[in-house]
């Protein structure tokens, strides 16, 4: 129990020291983080070669479980809060760092050496043992990096809402790929046994699980959101990460100021564009326009700083309550779109979800807000954008003009859940 709880104390002081250098890089620069990485670097590797305590599930190392595991989620924060030109610096420098150790150590053997005196020798086996791992270890870890940037990538599109997820499954799967690479070497070079394979990778899951929390946590309370720029596709780390930056930008040039929604022109061009796809593919396709009710009288009342918190706090919600594949939409003053692919009667429905998230939200509570929704669905009379938005936004001052706080759906025969194309196709 006590070794448990000392390697837990370690992980935070690591994660807690190490994320502290990260965070003010702006004033030191990213030279003192680096460095810092680059001494437990060796740390760790000696560790992993000489110094394992026993926990219930095996023989474990601190190096291998706990600063390993660490420095490869450093090097993931480097990479989401950086570009791809600075994460492949310490990696670099590690690898080349040690090439350069081992061939002095090459050139230290010619020496004859004289002993101490009180008749000591260097263990210049022991450099050459450590020099070893150090250099495998090193090349394991480039690897480590590239498999993180790509299952991390990988994962952007299905868990885009899960960040946690995804950051806890790029680090565990990468952290088993090492710890099969790491054993070999370790076995056949130190004659490690198979219980220290089996503790260090359960140890290494553990580990996974507790940097993952802390770096969610980290990222969401300290770090700013910001989009690093790609420098040019100069090696392969800028060859992995200039796909996913790229898009990232172009994502943030459509995206509303305020709210961080897709703005009115993306609307425009991505809602034609889904259109004409449900149209081709007969897969259904509703849109809802969400207005919030008496906004003007909170800016009033409040101020505008406190009417700009309550259209973000709505954002908020829309896109917590919006699927993977729906697109939600800033498209006026505090006038909201959703192009889902739900069917009609579905649509009402998730209207009608929303509008009770936001009447019991903690966020809108106090000012008693309440929201507004007009659905319409691609039919035979709604073959593009603009007649589907012209029926929701009738549909909208509907439910406006009868009392607010209401969706307004209405499908006709035009508007059945079955999409336009699918009708054609059972006539034909």
């Amino acid at each position: 129990m006590l070794n448990s709880f000392l390697l837990l104390a370690e992980a935070v002081v690591y994660f807690s020291v190490m994320v502290t250098l990260f965070r003010i890089r702006k004033r030191t620069g990213l030279g003192v983080f680096v460095c810092a990485l680059g001494v437990m670097h060796f740390l760790e590797t000696y560790l992993a070669s000489v110094f394992y305590v026993a926990l219930p599930f095996g023989m474990v190392s601190p190096g291998s479980a706990v600063l390993f595991s660490g420095k490869l989620v450093m090097l993931l924060l480097l990479y989401m809060k950086e570009d791809a030109a600075t994460v492949r610096q310490p990696i670099y420098g590690l690898l080349l760092g040690n090439a350069l150790m081992i061939g002095l150590v090459l050139l230290l053997r010619l020496h004859a050496i004289a002993p101490l005196p009180d008749g000591r020798l260097p263990d210049i086996g022991f450099i050459d043992q450590m020099g070893w791992l150090m250099v495998w270890g090193t090349t394991l870890l480039f690897v480590d990096a590239i498999l993180i940037i790509l299952l991390y990538e990988k994962l952007g599109r299905p868990l885009r809402k899960a960040q946690f997820a995804r950051v806890l499954i790029s680090v565990a799967c990468v952290l088993t790929f090492d710890q099969v690479g790491f054993f070999t070497a370790l076995h056949f070079v130190a004659g490690a046994p198979i219980a220290v394979f089996f503790g260090g990778w359960f140890a290494k899951m553990a580990a996974a699980l507790i940097f993952s929390t802390m770096l969610v946590a980290y990222l969401r309370w300290f770090e700013e959101r910001q989009i690093a720029v790609p420098r040019g596709l100069t090696d392969i780390f800028d060859t992995l990460t200039y796909r996913e930056r790229y898009e990232a930008l172009v994502e943030h040039v459509g995206r509303d100021g305020l709210t961080g929604l897709l703005h009115r022109g993306r609307f425009d061009s991505d809602g034609e564009a889904a259109v004409q796809v449900s149209l081709r593919t007969a897969r259904p396709l509703s849109l809802l326009i969400i207005d919030v009710d008496h906004f003007k009288s909170i800016n009033d009342r409040f101020g505008h700083a406190e009417g700009d918190k309550v259209l973000k706090a709505v954002a908020t919600l829309l896109g917590d309550a919006a699927s993977a594949e729906d697109q939600v939409f800033r498209i006026g003053g505090e006038e909201f779109a959703i192009l889902s692919s739900r069917p009609h009667s579905v649509a009402r429905l998730f209207g009608e979800s929303i509008r009770h998230a936001v009447k019991a939200s903690a966020n809108t509570s106090r000012f008693e807000l309440t929201v507004s929704a007009g659905v319409s669905s691609v039919g035979e009379t709604t073959r593009c954008l603009a007649d589907l938005f012209a029926l929701a936004d009738q549909r909208l001052y509907k439910a406006k003009s009868t009392g607010r706080d209401r969706v307004v759906g209405e499908p006709g025969g035009h508007e059945a859940d079955t999409p336009v194309a699918w009708t054609q196709s059972a006539q034909i």
